[in-house]
């Protein structure tokens, strides 16, 4: 989400690659629909992991900044600063996926989360560009 974010609100101004702990959740519906209530696309979003991004060729050494939006991905991202010169910050984002018992009370839990991370790249990043 905070890389479809990122990309829609600032263009190629700045680079961002999504990366988590794990590569094997694929991004869900609820993320996907409120996402496109601000014109962000996820249908196509898959995540990576850490390990994988270094198996791949990128190299870590060449980012400047990890946000971690859970204690997990915080964890592992601390751990790549013993051998990489990364900044890290921890955006403790509410986890929308275990709340709510109907399909609204979800689509609402998961607004919340989307509005956390965009209101938080906002504030870290300034406001989006008129025409990224």
């Amino acid at each position: 989400m905070a890389e479809a974010m990122m990309k829609k609100f600032y263009g190629r101004r700045i680079y961002v690659q999504s990366a988590g702990v794990r590569n094997d959740m694929e991004v869900d519906g609820f993320s996907i629909a409120v996402c496109a209530e601000l014109g962000v696309e996820l249908s196509r979003h898959r995540s990576r992991s850490f390990e994988e991004m270094v198996q791949w060729g990128d190299d870590l050494g060449q980012f400047d900044l990890i946000i971690a939006l859970s204690s997990a991905s915080q964890h592992t991202a601390l751990d790549l600063t013993k051998h990489y010169h990364l900044d890290v910050e921890y955006w403790p984002i509410v986890d929308p996926t275990a709340l709510g018992e109907t399909r609204e009370a979800k689509l609402s839990a998961y607004r919340q989360a989307r509005d956390q991370i965009r209101d938080k790249i906002i504030a870290r990043f300034g406001p989006p560009d008129p025409s990224p």
